[in-house]
């Protein structure tokens, strides 16, 4: 069972009168739509609610939500405000943002199982789990007393059906994830609609680069575990609107005796980003966690400098000890 919201956060929002909403840098579906549905659910409360995020929107489903966040906090804004941050527990996973964000009243709301946070202060509502957040901004919205607007319907479940896989990494025990479902769909959120942002409307190049990708594909520890890459030459030919991150794990994914798969993006000359993901035994987390990185046990990532070969060989490294049998 999910942990209930914590009356201290309720006492948080009751007691302001003005927000910054924050989310962590290279914002997903679940960071966009839990901030606009908070940001609007403080509205309706009558408070002044300002959705703030660094950036950059690499993901095309998140595309049109751009221009209603703010990249900037002037002293204006911080005048008088309270932070809430979600889908990360350190205000420095805000990137641009952090010094902005410092020194002001602040409350997280975050499903990763993460640091503890510098400040002692900071009021909590982290439970890891919760498969989204959206699914924890859902039960803030119920605890106040209040159902979703269509519109946060519409945002919560795009956030939800983000971090499921469209419920496709729903185990055992997840009845509460289609209870919430369920009632967003009641409040007029439409499953359709969402499936195609989220997997519709892709070009072509980006079915072209994931072609590349596959076929650069390695197995490696007999099978158990995938790597490819992206290099930065085709980042520039393809842009970032050709990236298709979730049909290029599920790809792998289906690859019989897999059990964890890692896709290395050159950004930029010897500098990248690594996504990891795993079925159920690996925990892609605490390989993230020695690069600094963070996420979940079976999705996480990480930055890290160096080569596309660098990085590739300091995973198979990190790898070893997580499978037992050696090949």
């Amino acid at each position: 069972m999910m942990m209930k919201v914590p009356q201290e956060l309720l006492e948080f929002i009751q007691g302001g009168e003005k927000f910054l909403v924050a989310g962590h840098k290279e914002p997903d579906g679940d960071c966009v739509g839990s901030q606009l549905a908070l940001v609007s659910l403080l509205r309706r409360l009558g408070k002044e609610a300002l959705p703030c995020s660094a950036g950059p929107f690499k993901r095309t489903e998140i595309l049109p939500y751009r221009e209603r966040f703010s990249g900037r906090i002037d002293e204006g804004a911080r005048q008088g405000s309270r932070v809430l941050v979600l889908d990360c527990t350190a205000i420095d996973r805000t990137g641009d943002l952090e010094e902005s964000l410092g020194g002001l009243p602040l409350a997280v709301i975050d499903h990763h199982e993460a640091r503890k946070p510098e400040r002692d202060d900071t009021v909590l509502y982290v439970d890891g789990r919760a498969p989204s957040v959206t699914f924890m901004i859902h039960a803030l919205i119920e605890a106040l007393g209040l159902s979703p607007t269509r519109e946060e319907a519409e945002l919560l479940f795009f956030g939800l059906c983000t971090d499921t896989g469209f419920f496709r990494h729903a185990g055992p025990g997840s009845a509460e994830t289609f209870s919430c479902a369920a009632s967003l769909v009641r409040a007029g959120a439409n499953p359709k609609g969402a499936y195609q942002a989220i997997y519709g409307g892709k070009n072509f190049e980006s079915r072209l680069l994931l072609g590349r990708i596959l076929s650069r594909a390695k197995p490696c520890y007999g099978g158990r575990l995938i790597i490819s890459s992206e290099q930065y030459e085709e980042t520039q030919l393809f842009g970032l609107e050709g990236r298709d991150s979730d049909t290029l794990y599920q790809l792998l994914q289906s690859v019989r005796g897999v059990e964890a798969m890692a896709v290395i993006r050159e950004e930029r000359p010897g500098h990248c980003t690594v996504g990891l993901r795993s079925r159920d035994t690996i925990d892609v987390a605490a390989i993230a966690a020695a690069f600094e990185g963070g996420g979940h046990r079976n999705a996480a990532g990480f930055s890290a400098d160096g080569s596309i070969e660098e990085l590739e060989n300091r995973l198979l490294t990190a790898f070893s000890g997580q499978f037992l049998e050696k090949f």
